[in-house]
């Protein structure tokens, strides 16, 4: 009689554990991060940001996935493989659009905004011993300009195309992520490359240390000549290891894209909680020190998602 009685009390049990558990389970969510290489500013700053919302959202569970970035970003969220990713700003317009040669073959509909963050400049370097001292000097030099169809080959694809030129007119174009093109000029195999990515960026850092380099300035025609949400911008002296001298180039405002079918409430915290631990931002990378609340919701190419407009709002910006 006592087994009799036992069982049943076993059976509820373990018919509540699987209860408690299938109720922890459906209330924890998911934040996949989709960033970029490991060489450039966004998978920093995407690890930073994933440790913020694990520490700071309550049942959250996190990663971080390293990617061809912006456009296979955007691509992936709308897929709903992503719940937030960087991207480019003028990626972001050309996948809003449905641009077919920048890499979307429809307008991708579930693009949700979550904030504007700092801009990316483009910057082109050069070894020294390349000769390479002005953008028309790329004539007949073989360049990196970033892996295909990424936000930086688009930014490569329209500057060449401002200034009246194009690939061909290279000796040699690679579509190589940041780490490899460095890797490649260190061993003569590569005169140049073209990054588009935060200041002091890892990769021409380490470039910077290894060789004499030259920054190659893009003139402010071309930002004149492609507009918003292109813009004329400097890369300070001294930015790395052998710039005596500012040299001017472009700038592109970077996204933090979500998707519209996540939960208001889950994009609320994201958002809050990148305003609120901005700190945490910066020391993954000096690029974070760009991000300020009040620019925001400003020059966005999509719209914003009612998670993050609530938080918005009730800081007084909207």
């Amino acid at each position: 009689m006592l087994n009799v009685t036992i069982r049943p009390l076993a059976a509820g049990a373990v018919a509540l554990a699987i209860g408690f558990s299938a109720a922890s389970a459906k209330a924890e969510e998911f934040i996949n991060v989709l960033t970029g290489g490991t060489s450039g500013v966004y998978y920093p700053l995407g690890v930073a940001l994933s440790e913020i919302y694990g520490q700071n959202i309550e049942g959250v569970r996190t990663q971080v996935q390293s990617t061809k970035a912006s456009v296979e970003n955007l691509n992936l969220l709308q897929q709903g493989k992503g719940e937030i990713g960087f991207a480019l700003g003028d990626s972001v317009k050309a996948a809003a659009e449905g641009d077919a040669e920048a890499g979307f073959s429809q307008p991708l509909d579930k693009l949700r905004a979550i904030a504007a963050i700092y801009p990316n400049y483009v910057q082109i370097v050069a070894s020294k011993e390349s000769g390479i001292a002005s953008f028309e000097d790329l004539k007949g030099k073989s360049l990196s300009v970033g892996a295909p169809k990424s936000g930086t080959e688009l930014n490569a694809r329209a500057i060449f195309g401002a200034l009246g030129m194009s690939y061909d007119d290279l000796a040699k174009t690679e579509y190589l992520p940041f780490g490899e093109s460095v890797e490649l000029i260190k061993n003569r195999q590569l005169d140049a490359t073209l990054q588009s990515a935060g200041l002091g960026v890892a990769s021409i850092k380490d470039l910077a240390t290894s060789l004499p380099i030259t920054v190659v300035a893009v003139p402010a025609s071309v930002a004149e000549k492609l507009g918003a949400p292109f813009q004329a911008a400097t890369i300070p002296a001294g930015t790395y290891e052998g710039q005596a001298e500012d040299v001017p180039t472009l700038a592109i405002t970077n996204i933090l894209v979500t998707r519209s079918d996540l939960s208001d409430d889950q994009a609320y915290e994201m958002t809050k909680q990148l305003f609120e631990n901005l700190d945490d931002m910066v020391a993954a990378h000096n690029a974070a020190t760009a991000i300020k609340l009040e620019n925001a919701n400003k020059g966005l190419p999509i719209p914003l998602h009612p998670g993050a407009e609530r938080y918005y709002k009730e800081k007084g910006l909207m």
